[in-house]
């Protein structure tokens, strides 16, 4: 079984950026450079077949090339306890443009359509329960803002979980055009 995400891998200079504001929360498990995406669809675990079905869907997408930047600091909480923090992505029309093209062709091949509201964003740390408080640090941090960067191409990842946290493999690379 294969585990499947497709996503965008913001520049080098981004990841920089946000690296630079992670730290200083007590028990907050930090990205590391090669975790940092925006996420397009979570595709979840697919035999073999579908996985190739899967990159073979993605490779007909058509869409423009385009340019979004960070803006804004949030968290998601599950069960009344926060457990994700994440920097916004804006604009939002072109990624939701190409999450909703990305999502009809996975649907073309078999898989069951995305069903929560998109809100694109790179999560930049996990918490457990024992995660210390977040509000001195979304007061110190502030809005996280970038420059734009262009967004030239997504891919299909395959995640491999493992003691140390997951580690994402490219297995394809889709060119917007």
């Amino acid at each position: 079984m294969h585990r499947l995400f497709v996503a965008i891998v913001p520049p080098a200079p981004i990841r920089l950026l946000l690296a630079r504001h992670m730290g200083g929360i007590v028990g907050a498990r930090w990205q590391d450079d090669s975790q940092l995406h925006i996420t397009l669809r979570f595709i979840g675990e697919v035999d073999r077949h579908r996985a190739r079905d899967a990159a073979a869907g993605l490779g007909a997408i058509h869409h423009p090339p385009f340019r979004v930047a960070l803006s804004g600091l949030g968290q998601f909480d599950r069960k009344g306890h926060i457990d994700t923090l994440w920097v916004g992505i804006a604009p939002h029309d072109e990624l939701a443009r190409l999450h909703n093209k990305v999502d009809q062709a996975l649907v073309r091949i078999g898989l069951d359509p995305e069903t929560r509201a998109y809100l694109p964003h790179i999560t930049i740390a996990r918490f457990g329960r024992g995660v210390g408080s977040l509000a001195g640090f979304m007061d110190h941090i502030g809005p996280v803002e970038s420059p734009a960067f262009d967004v030239s191409h997504f891919c299909l990842f395959e995640s491999h979980l493992g003691r140390d946290g997951p580690v994402y493999e490219v297995i394809d690379r889709y060119p917007l055009a």
